[in-house]
């Protein structure tokens, strides 16, 4: 067997329909015997996932899987392997730095050991 990283996407919508467009990627890890059977078990996975609910407004929210975006065979899995990598790529670099270091001090917070 085989691993797979697949990027799935889903649309995310609601009644109100004012506001922008979203979507929700997501990385999941597949095992297959080959690069089809990955990317049918990734989209069967995107399919099963589709959802709708009403969210607090009582709108409708729905997830509506879009497509596999990418697969990418992984040769073997080890610590500290490069899953995905994705550039990003602005005008004034100040506020993505703050915004990644934010990120990364609220998982601290969220994770400090208790005693």
């Amino acid at each position: 067997m085989n691993w797979y990283i697949a990027k799935i996407i889903f649309r995310i919508s609601n009644g109100g329909g004012a506001r922008k467009s979203q979507f929700d990627e997501h990385l999941r890890l597949i095992e297959a015997e080959n690069f089809e059977e990955a990317f049918l078990k990734a989209r069967v996975l995107g399919l099963q996932e589709e959802a709708s609910f009403l969210n607090d407004h009582q709108e409708v929210v729905e997830w509506e899987f879009v497509n596999v975006a990418e697969l990418f065979p992984m040769k073997e899995l080890k610590d500290g392997q490069e899953l995905y990598s994705q550039i990003h790529e602005m005008e004034d670099a100040a506020p993505y730095i703050h915004y990644v270091h934010q990120k990364a001090a609220a998982m601290q917070l969220k994770h400090r050991p208790v005693f």
